[in-house]
């Protein structure tokens, strides 16, 4: 097998970012030990109680009786038995071998009260966990995390010990309670420099579809639109916060999972169940999210023809048609293609000269490039700004990368020059560096207080 003919290319992008990466893992970021031990000891005492009290309910004592023995409240295999063969209950969803689910999202969507209590307590010993993980990898108060850029066979990077990448963002209670414990230096503030929607620019790259392109080079609003299309909206209004809300459904919960290989069978539950709060059978008027004023969405759906979970899949079925075979179809045509060149040769090439080997999932053989040509960008971003940090003496330092975000331990004299200064490098520069980024790049700001802890971070305009 002949090398990629960028190799030598990829490997300068290797070494280098492996230097700037350590410079920042030497950088590190605080970690206020008195809080982790003190939230710590709190969380411990909440969950015990939550375990007790699931441990004494009715639920607890028929999934005893059941099996003669204490059950392992840990055991996927003991609970799925117990649910849906004894308990007789008909699975939101199914495993790849066709039983029933016992994944977070299958318990929400069963709602039984005990397994809610049993939720929220091992939502609350994950959080622990992050809590503990500092805690053990902690040097005089201070987090020294690893990045690697040899583990991932799609070329992008990850994070141990403890992993920084991992900490929770979205899930609001996880992302306060391990963010709250990590700081800037004193008299430093935090800030983040994210790429907005990277995997989706470069995406555009490879599949040049002229569809997305013109989404992304005009500015208007994909998930807006497809919103619009799939919650029957006359009028989409994202200033309007139930609309906003509608929005966000739809980009987690349709529009990404199909770019990187989802069906609507899973959309349906992601849309309808976990973001619109609607169950599994018949709708009433006063189910779901507000859409409109007093409006549900059960009653908005209700009056556009749609009355039921079943309608909505079937309806979200035909948008998936339209969605890859009219709105995006080249992109459609250039995954088949992509995905036969692999079937074909046993690899797949990046842009950024490096190249996936081995077995491989349709999927895997259409994401990886993408996935890893962006983290690139990201990385040739990041030993730009490293360079530049060190060859002008700033006081502000680089501390780290989450997925598509570089993370800064910033100097507040700096802040307005360094946002002037990351923002060229990532949305002129790297363009120019490679030529083959065919649509623009955009990067968000978020900032925290003075000696304030991450999750003190605000969206920064500039």
């Amino acid at each position: 097998m002949e090398q990629h003919p960028k190799s030598l290319e990829a490997y300068h992008l290797l070494h280098n970012g492996t230097l700037a990466l350590a410079r920042a893992e030497q950088n590190g970021i605080r970690v206020d030990m008195e809080y982790v031990e003190n939230k710590l000891t709190h969380m411990t005492r909440q969950m015990a109680r939550k375990q007790k009290q699931f441990e004494e309910s009715k639920f607890y004592k028929d999934w005893k009786a059941s099996q003669d023995k204490e059950p392992n409240t840990n055991s996927p295999v003991q609970l799925q038995n117990f649910l849906y063969n004894v308990k007789g209950l008909k699975p939101p969803k199914l495993t790849g071998t066709g039983k029933g689910s016992t994944d977070k999202e299958s318990l929400t969507a069963l709602n039984i009260p005990e397994l809610n209590t049993h939720l929220e307590t091992k939502k609350l010993k994950k959080i622990r966990d992050y809590l503990e993980g500092f805690r053990r990898e902690q040097v005089d108060g201070w987090l020294h995390t690893f990045f690697n850029l040899h583990l991932v066979i799609s070329y992008r990077s990850s994070s141990d010990r403890p992993n920084l990448q991992n900490i929770p963002k979205r899930d609001k209670l996880a992302k306060n309670i391990t963010r709250k414990a990590l700081y800037p230096r004193l008299g430093h503030q935090l800030l983040e420099a994210d790429f907005s929607g990277l995997e989706v620019c470069i995406a555009c790259a490879y599949h040049k579809d002229p569809v997305m392109l013109k989404y992304i080079n005009t500015g208007y609003d994909m998930h807006g639109d497809m919103a619009k299309q799939i919650f029957l909206l006359d009028d989409f209004d994202n200033h309007k916060p139930e609309h906003d809300y509608l929005r966000a459904a739809t980009k987690n919960g349709f529009v990404f999972p199909e770019f990187y290989g989802d069906y609507f069978g899973n959309c349906a539950e992601y849309l309808a169940v976990q973001w619109g709060e609607l169950p599994k059978g018949n709708w009433t008027y006063d189910q779901g999210v507000m859409v409109d004023g007093d409006r549900t969405l059960a009653k908005h759906m209700i009056g556009k023809g749609i009355h039921s979970y079943k309608m909505f899949e079937e309806h979200l079925k035909a948008i998936e048609k339209d969605f890859w075979g009219k709105r995006f179809k080249q992109y459609a045509r250039w995954k088949e293609r992509h995905w036969h060149q692999y079937q074909k040769v046993g690899y797949v090439d990046l842009l950024t000269g490096f190249r996936c080997t081995g077995v491989m999932t349709r999927n895997d053989a259409i994401n990886y490039p993408v996935q890893g040509a962006a983290f690139h960008c990201l990385l040739w971003s990041f030993i730009e700004l490293d360079r530049y940090l060190q060859t002008h003496n700033f006081k502000s330092r680089l501390i780290g990368q989450v997925h598509d975000s570089m993370i800064l331990d910033v100097h507040p004299k700096e802040l307005d020059k360094l946002t002037a200064i990351i923002t060229k490098i990532t949305t002129i520069d790297l363009p120019k560096f490679w030529d083959w980024i065919n649509v623009p790049l955009n990067v968000d700001f978020e900032v925290c207080g003075v000696d304030k802890s991450w999750a003190d971070a605000k969206k920064l305009s500039i």
